[in-house]
């Protein structure tokens, strides 16, 4: 919904072209916003792994993991599955030379983070106790640690 149903439909409203490969400039907006969508599709991809294979539950409200999931991208930031979804929208909003899809993307990301801070963290802290807290400690929401943080 969020990376393909919204955009398809700005997409389609707006009538947005992709971008052509006319100049070294727009090549390379074209080549970072494609990046920016497979490292983006990497990273969402792999974290919902992680909650299927580590987890054991799904990104399902109804279907959560039952065990906190520290490894992984995980053990970098907290939110890696959104940061993930973020980067895709990004990497839209450059191969369509879209300002309405970044505008999505702000909306997405200043929606998610209010969600995140006031319903997820504290139902996570409710579920996982202390060792919520002490992840919360030692790994931030959304820049990435330069090393894994291992407990």
């Amino acid at each position: 919904m969020v990376i393909v149903v919204i955009p398809l439909f700005l997409i389609l409203f707006f009538n947005l072209q992709l971008l052509r490969f006319d100049s070294i400039f727009s090549g390379l907006v074209l080549i970072i916003g494609i990046l920016l969508i497979s490292g983006g599709l990497v990273l969402f991809l792999s974290t919902n792994s992680l909650f299927i294979n580590l987890g054991k539950g799904t990104l399902a409200p109804w279907d959560p993991p039952k065990k906190l999931i520290i490894s992984g991208a995980y053990a970098y930031v907290r939110n890696p599955m959104i940061i993930g979804v973020l980067m895709i929208l990004w990497g839209e909003s450059l191969i369509f030379s879209s300002g309405e899809i970044f505008l999505w993307s702000a909306i997405f990301i200043t929606s998610m983070h209010l969600n995140i801070v006031y319903d997820e963290e504290p139902d996570l802290k409710k579920r996982y106790g202390q060792e919520y807290k002490e992840y919360m400690k030692n790994v931030p929401r959304w820049i990435p640690r330069l090393k894994p943080w291992k407990r």
